[in-house]
């Protein structure tokens, strides 16, 4: 398996509404444990398939955001429903680091997943749990948490944002990332195999 890295914006696969996953292998397995070691080397809670260049519908989460504490879960193709109240805190995310604003979301949800190893999840959820499913899920289609935040807000994080894009494609200029279209091809790779 090639091996997993964390992708910034403006990667294109980042904008993907990843597909449903069909089947599950060993190599399946690993991606998984990649996802929560890239997720704890960068102090994440929860990583999306879509921020290591894969296109499908999987994230992995640790409220705790630490390696043998709290509590790991993985979600497999999941249908948020049953959203209640809402709660606005900030937020934010690997695939924009340093990058953080006030997000509104639902404070209860209900899920209805796959675990890695087949086991159905079908469960409420709510508090900090809650809003990383709905972060993690919206990147699953392709939506970034600063695509619901207000113009002034994101007006206030611009520069950052722009940082973040202009280090991508430098990046890129230079041979060291590579092109929006090798990641795209990659990405196909990776639908093809699993869904």
């Amino acid at each position: 398996m090639p091996s997993l890295n964390l992708v910034t914006v403006p990667n294109p696969v980042l904008r993907m509404k990843s597909k449903p996953i069909a089947r599950v292998d060993k190599e399946f397995q690993t991606i998984v444990q990649e996802m929560f070691r890239l997720m704890y080397a960068s102090k994440g809670v929860g990583l999306a398939a879509n921020q290591v260049g894969i296109p499908i519908r999987l994230f992995v989460c640790n409220p705790s955001g630490k390696p043998n504490e709290g509590h790991e879960m993985v979600f497999i193709n999941p249908v948020i429903s049953k959203q209640k109240g809402v709660e606005e805190a900030d937020e934010g995310c690997l695939s924009l680091p340093g990058v953080t604003a006030s997000v509104k979301r639902s404070k209860t949800l209900w899920v209805n997943a796959y675990d890695h190893t087949g086991n159905e999840i079908n469960s409420e959820y709510t508090g900090f749990l809650a809003r990383i499913i709905q972060h993690e899920s919206d990147h699953l289609d392709g939506v970034l948490f600063v695509d619901r935040i207000s113009e002034e807000s994101l007006n206030s994080i611009a520069y950052s944002i722009d940082t973040i894009t202009q280090d991508y494609l430098s990046r890129q200029r230079t041979g060291s990332l590579e092109s929006d279209q090798q990641a795209m091809e990659i990405a196909a790779k990776w639908e093809k195999q699993y869904c």
